[in-house]
């Protein structure tokens, strides 16, 4: 076979080195390729992580048994030889931006799996990386001042190491710089000053949202292929609002991170919440950093262990059914059930105009409704089975606003509930039964009383204390009003005007500790009734003007993009199956009942909609037995798409 020249260009040498010749012939495989370039190169050093770049093609030739015939190469081919892995600036939720070593070489989830890694956070397909907002607008002078914390050092073999210290990973005890890393990434960091807040991207509107999550990149293909270099800035960020196992003995990192993301959403209104929600996440932001300052360890201390045992204790007397509340009722053989004067309200439905009045019956996992007490022995007016409904909370505590809202499962979609109740007595009984129904468990479980108690426990710290005497905290010149809520309530009100009522809602949290406020915190921004909702403008087949699709964990929302309004709802449990025409760039989904829908996108790649659609329903696999592992053939099968084949 006929010897002919390859030019490898190699970056160790420099940008001025001319490229090497090598003589070759068609049936070299690639391996002889490096080896061949290794010893022209004469060069004393390790090469085993370096890999040849084919760069009309834009891809990397890591099948080192594969000849230059079979992968395609030919005399005009521009081969670079260079290491996978190369230094990246990675910008953490909390603010802090850190240097380390990745593989550029891999498929960003592979990528995204060797972070977490290094950083020691679980369950790394939760989250993934994305192109900062701020790049095209920062400068030069301000990006170079910027203090990065450099991790380059920590080698890729270290992150092995399975034992901890005091909480800490092995390969961050190396050195007292590292351990100050590992301190700024599992302990909350001070509440931001207000110039960082005002510099910060704000969404005006559910289409910026969107092109935010444009900005997702690919998890199939590697950072080279997404035009990614060394030195880069790039954001780590979780992606799938679907949190599974939060454990604060191992979850330091992840907890601290996840609570970072939420406060800067709840602060940059990337969330909407209500006013009274809003002093709440204030007051546990204030009670977090103060207790961060005082208990540094405490999410890896005994404090940790102790609230681990806590709900270790508290999910064994749930799972217990030697007593309780639930076996007296099976012993007096009496179903239990609930009944009360409810208002309910059907938007977009010609019937029913505003909420009225029933007398309504919850007994198993439905609720029935009736025209009046009198009437309940006959035929109900509707039932509505729960089972698999959405069930989100509307409470404003200062206004008396107990709702319950809730999206039942059809054929066409989802249909929304609204309930309304009278007092919080009553709506705490009925929101408990709604979430039992909806998981399929009636109010015999025996874990009805203490989600009672759990509603109430949450109801109470919304509570204002405008009835107690002599009670109002005093004063705190340490809280910046400006750092703890969204802009617009400083449009609204003034700081003397929002210290007091901050103050007032920091007196229901004082008795947590940093765990228990940080894991509140996050309970309250997951019941938001947009939390986890990831926007996309898309163009339906069929239609002739632009609307939004909200992917959430568990559903898929039409949005529509003039008024703001649900369309429809359509549930992942109900889809049959979902593909992409690559060709044309059109998503098709076929669901329960004959129903059918096909968009392509316009803010971003339908691949992002196919990735987002296939991680949620790949975060619905997970087991607790499989909790530590990762089906990494699953997940790619499911997100993957044709540039992963």
């Amino acid at each position: 076979m006929a010897a002919w020249d390859l030019s490898v260009s190699v970056e160790d040498l420099g940008l001025d080195a001319l490229p090497l010749t090598l003589s070759v012939t068609s049936d070299l495989h690639i391996g002889g390729v490096i080896l061949k370039l290794v010893e022209k190169i004469q060069m004393q050093q390790d090469w085993s992580d370096h890999a040849l770049w084919w760069e009309q093609k834009q891809q990397w030739l890591l099948r080192t048994s594969w000849t230059l015939e079979k992968c395609g190469i030919h005399a005009d081919a521009r081969l670079l030889f260079m290491p996978q892995h190369k230094p990246l600036r990675l910008g953490l939720p909390n603010g802090v931006t850190l240097r380390l070593r990745v593989c550029f070489s891999g498929p960003v989830f592979h990528t995204v799996l060797g972070i977490c890694k290094v950083l020691n956070i679980r369950h790394p397909e939760e989250l993934s990386v994305l192109r900062p907002l701020e790049e095209k607008k920062k400068k030069k002078s301000k990006d170079s001042a910027e203090e990065i914390y450099d991790l380059t050092e920590v080698p890729l073999t270290s992150v092995s190491r399975p034992c901890l210290y005091n909480g800490m990973p092995a390969h961050f005890t190396d050195s007292p710089k590292t351990e100050e890393v590992y301190k700024m990434l599992s302990v909350s960091q001070p509440a931001p000053a207000p110039e960082t807040i005002a510099k910060q991207y704000r969404p005006a509107s559910v289409v910026d949202k969107a092109h935010i999550n444009s900005r997702w990149l690919d998890s199939s293909r590697s950072l080279k292929q997404q035009g990614v270099q060394e030195n880069d800035r790039l954001w780590l960020r979780f992606k799938y609002f679907s949190f599974y196992d939060l454990d604060p003995k191992y979850d330091a990192v992840r907890l601290t991170q996840l609570y970072e993301q939420a406060r800067w959403a709840i602060l940059l209104e990337d969330v909407d919440c209500t006013e009274e929600e809003m002093m709440l996440f204030a007051a546990l932001q204030y009670h977090i950093s103060k207790l961060s300052l005082t208990e540094p360890q405490a999410l890896s201390s005994n404090a940790a262990m102790d609230d681990l045992e806590s709900a270790l204790q508290s999910l064994e007397v749930k799972m217990d059914g030697g007593s309780g509340t639930a076996n007296d009722m099976l012993d007096n053989m009496t179903a239990p059930e609930l009944n009360d004067y409810l208002k309910i309200f059907r938007p977009k439905r010609l019937t029913l105009k505003g909420y009225k009045q029933y007398w309504f019956k919850f007994q198993d996992t439905c609720i029935s409704y009736f025209k009046s007490k009198e009437e309940s022995i006959g035929e109900p007016i509707q039932q509505i089975n729960l089972k698999g409904c959405e069930v989100a909370p509307d409470v404003n505590m200062a206004a008396q606003k107990f709702l319950i809202r809730l999206l039942i499962p059809a054929p066409e979609g989802m249909n929304e509930v609204y309930l309304r109740c009278e007092n919080e007595q009553q709506y705490a009984q009925w929101m408990a039964g709604c979430r039992l129904a909806s998981k399929g468990k009636t109010l015999a479980d025996s874990s009805f009383q203490s989600e009672i108690q759990s509603i109430r426990s949450f109801l109470a710290m919304q509570r204002t204390n405008h009835g107690s005497q002599g009670s109002v905290a005093p004063v705190d010149d340490s809280l910046n009003t400006h750092s703890l809520v969204s802009p617009r309530y400083h449009k609204k009100y003034k700081a003397k005007q929002l210290t007091p009522r901050i103050l007032e809602a920091c007196q229901n949290v004082a008795q947590l500790s940093l765990t228990e406020a940080l894991l509140r915190f996050l309970q309250i921004w997951q019941a938001l009734p947009d939390f986890g909702i990831s926007y996309v403008v898309v163009r339906f087949k069929g239609s002739r003007k632009d609307e939004v699709l909200g992917i959430a964990p568990n559903r898929l929302i039409r949005i529509d993009l003039g008024v703001g309004d649900v369309v429809k709802t359509w549930r992942y449990n109900n889809m049959r199956q979902w593909n992409v025409n690559w060709d044309i760039r059109q998503v098709a989904i076929e669901f329960d009942g004959n129903v059918n829908i096909a968009f392509s996108c316009v803010t971003a790649d339908c691949k992002i909609v196919h990735e987002f659609i296939g991680g949620y329903i790949f975060m619905s696999t997970r087991s607790r037995e499989q909790s530590d592992t990762l089906n990494e053939e699953l997940f790619h099968k499911l997100t993957g798409g044709h540039e992963a084949l």
